[in-house]
């Protein structure tokens, strides 16, 4: 028989007299593997969301800034794996007692499986810190551009350092360690705003408590536009950042070692893309409505606001509602990146409305599609965490501004961050 009659012969086509097919359950070992393999292959496709964010906030700053940006980002991934390993993943889910997990450091637990016993885990340790630190990274990359040009390099780390080993693990525990929002119903499958609601928040109280850019807002209320420097760039980022959010969302699964998980993971990854091509959509239309032409940023931004709108239950809506969540995303990116502008609030690249505002409506969208879920959960939910982390941040911030301080001075903010805070330029050669 050839290959291809041998395919043929085991598809189950109802026209050959096989409507239905039933899946064997997998070993134990089988499934371990392929859970293990879920959380590497979706937590590398998270870790390349890391030049996304890089990409895109270069882009968006102005070209006297770009090198900090980078240096900002490699920065905080690597400080991020450090602090998570340090003390961020055992706060977040080693023995949880309804607020906060083990002050310790982390290390794999893994021993020789027989794969028969009841203690046996169903995926390895290490897959899952892996897994579980690039998120925590996202947090902070979040909190990057919203605060760029004008931040001390050393107090954006030192901000990071604490966000990433304290503030986010902890409210993480609350939910998905197993703690007191996980007890009353609260649902974020792969964190609207357990992880970006978070981010958003931070960068709102540091964007606030480090103040605009010198000459964007004027007294007569006029706004002074600072385009970027790249914005090819930028959009490389954006592409960067939807390719990764499928390791995001889909790798939140938690599991692939049936084919009930699979079919899930596929239904995961077509929503996630429907909901980032509404928000673009949305965007593109109301720019040109409101602007008579396209801005392209909005619609890197509508992309981003939808891709978080329904990255709190990518799971359970059908195609259709998958879309709309995230064509309200873009709608929300839209309309709230001016009306920061009105209360003279800076965010460079818009990460306040995509993934504070829009994670905010993901996770109230949830009720849509998620029967376990109620609205009163929900709103405690986002209430707790945003509280929280409101909070521990200005607390971060203000504790920063006194000891070392937060922003640079007026004369290296003009001249441009790069020289100041890491002594090269970007684009030397274009230097006029």
């Amino acid at each position: 028989m050839s290959n291809f009659m041998r395919v043929i012969s085991i598809l189950p086509f109802s026209i050959m007299g096989m409507s239905s097919i039933s899946y064997a359950a997998p070993d134990a070992e089988t499934a371990y593997i392929f859970n293990s393999f879920s959380f590497l292959v979706h937590g590398f496709l998270v870790m390349l969301m890391a030049a996304g964010f890089c990409m895109l906030e270069t882009g968006l700053v102005r070209a006297k800034n770009a090198v900090v940006q980078c240096a900002k980002n490699i920065g905080l991934y690597s400080i991020a794996g450090l602090m998570f390993a340090f003390v961020g993943y055992n706060l977040m889910y080693m023995d949880v007692s309804g607020w906060i997990g083990t002050l310790s450091v982390w290390g794999p637990s893994d021993e020789l499986k027989s794969f028969g016993g009841e203690n046996d885990s169903t995926y390895s340790s290490g897959s899952d810190w892996f897994f579980q630190m690039v998120f925590c990274a996202t947090a902070a990359s979040i909190v990057s551009g919203a605060v760029a040009e004008r931040i001390k390099l050393k107090s954006f780390f030192v901000f990071v350092v604490l966000l990433c080993g304290f503030i986010y693990p902890i409210q993480g525990s609350w939910s998905w360690g197993g703690g007191f929002l996980s007890e009353a119903g609260f649902l974020d499958f792969a964190g609207s705003s357990i992880v970006h609601g978070v981010g958003g928040w931070a960068a709102l109280t540091g964007a606030i408590i480090l103040g605009a850019r010198k000459g964007k807002y004027s007294d007569d209320g006029s706004i002074t536009p600072m385009p970027g420097s790249n914005l090819p760039l930028a959009t490389l980022g954006t592409f960067l950042l939807w390719f990764g959010w499928f390791g995001f969302n889909g790798g939140s699964q938690l599991a692939m070692g049936t084919a009930a998980d699979v079919a899930a993971i596929s239904n995961i990854y077509i929503n996630t893309n429907l909901a980032a091509a509404g928000g673009v959509v949305v965007a593109i239309i109301l720019t040109m409505l409101f602007y008579k032409k396209t801005d392209l940023t909005m619609a890197l931004n509508g992309a981003l606001g939808g891709l978080v709108a329904i990255t709190a239950e990518p799971l359970a809506p059908t195609p259709m509602l998958a879309i709309f969540i995230g064509a309200v995303g873009g709608l929300i990116v839209v309309l709230t990146i001016p009306m920061l502008d009105k209360f003279k609030i800076d965010d460079v690249v818009g990460a306040i409305p995509v993934h504070l505002f829009a994670g905010i409506w993901g996770t109230i969208a949830v009720v849509f599609s998620n029967s376990d879920a109620t609205i009163g959960a929900q709103l405690y939910g986002i209430f707790a965490i945003g509280a929280f982390t409101i909070i521990a941040s200005t607390i971060a911030w203000y504790v920063l501004k006194l000891v070392i301080g937060i922003r640079v001075t007026p004369e290296e903010e003009m001249e441009g961050m790069d020289m100041s805070e890491v002594g090269m330029e970007a684009y030397p050669d274009f230097r006029k």
